[in-house]
């Protein structure tokens, strides 16, 4: 599955796939980066999430879930802050009941980072782009040294 995706730098509106083999989603016009936000479930987690060559963020959200609407925002201004640096997959955990007890998830929002399927970081419930911000950038910088 695609999503299309409008550059920031040039407007040009490009289609981001849900897996790569390599790489990351770049604009096919200015070759901007672009950010890589992608639904998945229980049929494709494994290759939308396990085998991106970036770090992944899930969230393991519920439509029903105001918290999970509240965050959603956040998420994806992060995902476009980091364009290239990092995928955000969204997991409606009402789908995708097998994702769900793989990570135990026992509360709505639960925010994940994979890096190579291996979980980095965990985070359950909403907050702020600031303090996600910090939340990513700390998980990466700890697991480069």
């Amino acid at each position: 599955m695609t999503r299309v995706v409008e550059c920031e730098k040039c407007g040009t509106r490009n289609r981001v796939p849900a897996a790569a083999a390599s790489g990351t989603p770049r604009c096919g016009n200015c070759h901007a980066p672009l950010p890589w936000v992608v639904d998945a479930g229980d049929l494709d987690f494994t290759d939308v999430a396990e085998h991106a060559s970036v770090p992944v963020v899930v969230d393991l959200w519920a439509p029903w879930c105001g918290p999970c609407r509240q965050v959603s925002p956040a998420l994806e201004q992060l995902a476009r802050e980091r364009a290239g640096q990092l995928k955000l997959v969204k997991v409606d955990v009402d789908k995708a009941p097998i994702v769900s007890r793989r990570f135990t998830v026992q509360a709505v929002p639960t925010l994940l980072i994979l890096r190579d399927g291996q979980v980095l970081a965990r985070q359950a419930g909403a907050v702020p782009v600031h303090v996600l911000r910090k939340w990513v950038d700390n998980t990466l910088a700890d697991t480069s040294r």
